[in-house]
């Protein structure tokens, strides 16, 4: 049993509890600092970085949860217009900028010779005939590429990657048959829109298809 030094100065201290009106004014305090932070916060660190500190649900607007939701309903007017008026500003550069290939894709459509044209110049009744060789042109460049890329079996080809086995080489015939199915038989507007993008191809100098989920339809 060890002996206490009743010498030593009293060591105890007194401790302060706060009030309730103190507690609550504090509370107000910090509710107050926190309504004045902004969603997300960015703090400089001494080595350069910085900590993003944000609180997800303060950042999610709510009643928008999906991926596919309208912005021009979720932002603020502030934000909307600035950006509408960027939009229209890069539409109208890229519409100006595109405009001399516009003019000579035109007068190429102009030249196939397949509108009938009724000229006054020199005279009345004089001949609008075009010479076909541009629409012949087109026309069998859109046959062979046709030929090549769409042939009667269907597009698709694979290839099995790594060790070919009969149980991969299999599984490669019945994706190839899937896939030739659903674009040759189930997608009735695949090969119609290809023919005639094989055809503004060769005018044009390059085309785009776009494939995209049809909601309506529940396909490709």
């Amino acid at each position: 049993m060890a002996d206490i030094d009743k010498g030593l100065p009293n060591t105890r201290t007194k401790i302060d509890i706060p009030s309730d009106e103190e507690m609550q004014e504090e509370v107000s305090v910090q509710e107050i600092e926190e309504s004045q932070k902004g969603p997300v916060e960015v703090l400089p660190e001494e080595d350069g970085g910085a900590t993003i500190d944000f609180d997800p649900s303060a950042v999610n607007v709510s009643g928008t949860q999906n991926h596919f939701d309208n912005l021009a309903d979720i932002l603020p007017e502030e934000n909307i217009e600035p950006i509408g008026n960027e939009m229209v500003q890069n539409y109208m550069d890229y519409k100006s900028s595109r405009k001399e290939w516009e003019s000579a894709y035109t007068t190429g459509l102009d030249l196939l010779g397949f509108k009938y044209e009724n000229r006054t110049e020199p005279f009345q009744g004089a001949s609008g005939a075009t010479h076909p060789v541009l629409a012949e042109a087109v026309t069998q460049f859109q046959a062979q590429a046709y030929k090549e890329l769409l042939p009667a079996d269907g597009p698709v080809r694979t290839q099995v990657i790594g060790v070919k086995n009969p149980q991969t080489e299999m599984q490669a015939t019945r994706v190839k048959d899937y896939m030739n199915y659903l674009i040759m038989d189930t997608m009735k507007e695949y090969e119609s829109e290809f023919d005639s993008m094989l055809f503004h191809l060769p005018l044009a100098g390059s085309t785009f298809k776009k494939v995209y989920y049809d909601v309506p339809l529940g396909r490709l």
